[in-house]
């Protein structure tokens, strides 16, 4: 097969409680709120999304900030989620202005996949909502009516969001292993990581699985999971993947140690 680039795109970044990525026990109930935590516990890590171009289609992988974060933050997301967390977006990071420095428009886009609901995941969407076809796991909408303040539907309200099944834990897109999303609950129920495959060689999108390559080598869960036992179990299979001869990176998606890059396979 001729090569897939992956393009590693930041779309703004956010503030955030360190025990939001890592698991943390404490006496505090809850520490990945950030409430009655001190200023020392705040990390800021990037908000990522990633565009591959592929022989047989150009796909792109959540969706980063939309550009509403730029004016009135809390406002757009809420009082809950900007008590936690303090969201930016730097001028000609969003997703629909970093497509167009790469030659793209949001039309050009023949599949748009959402590793799973969560704000900072798919608040871009309606910035790029052109796509040929938009996908989430149909066991990540059924998670937004299990756990409802994790989610903020208006952001995907109007668009045509569609559902694919994982059957056996995984979704080959082009039934030729080179695209496969492979689902990695605990963090969500349907979130999805992103395999791609070529000459021998592989990339591993996590998602939130492991927010950090830390997380990952020291099978550290995120704060907030919707089942911690399926976490640590998709952790693990992340960590074994990206232990293989045949790695050329795991990237996680909020990892501060990742700067943007384009890889080839």
């Amino acid at each position: 097969m001729d090569s897939i680039k992956i393009h590693v795109l930041h779309c703004g970044s956010i503030d955030l409680d360190e025990a939001v990525p890592y698991y943390t026990k404490t006496l505090h109930p809850a520490p990945y709120t950030g409430i009655f935590r001190s200023k020392k516990h705040q990390m800021i890590v990037p908000v990522s999304a990633y565009l591959i171009e592929h022989p047989k289609g150009l796909i792109l992988i959540d969706t980063g900030w939309h550009t509403e974060i730029r004016s009135n933050p809390k406002k757009y997301l809420g009082w809950l989620y900007s008590i936690s967390s303090t969201a930016h977006l730097q001028q000609g990071k969003a997703i629909h202005e970093q497509l167009e420095t790469l030659g793209y428009k949001p039309e050009d886009l023949d599949y748009l996949f959402l590793s799973h609901l969560h704000p900072d995941h798919v608040s871009g969407l309606k910035l790029v909502s052109k796509a040929k076809r938009i996908l989430t796991s149909d066991l990540e909408l059924k998670d937004v009516e299990r756990h409802p303040l994790l989610y903020k539907p208006f952001m995907w309200q109007g668009v045509n969001v569609q559902t694919f099944h994982f059957e056996n834990s995984e979704y080959d897109l082009f039934d030729d292993k080179s695209v496969i999303l492979v689902n990695t609950p605990g963090h969500t129920n349907g979130m999805a990581s992103t395999l791609i495959q070529n000459n021998g060689k592989f990339v591993l999108l996590c998602a939130d699985t492991g927010y950090t390559k830390k997380a990952v080598d020291k099978l550290i869960i995120p704060g907030m999971t919707t089942d911690k036992k399926k976490a640590l179990t998709s952790l693990r299979w992340i960590k074994e993947m990206s232990e293989k001869s045949n790695c050329i990176e795991v990237i996680a998606n909020h990892d501060p140690e990742v700067k943007p890059h384009t890889i080839e396979l």
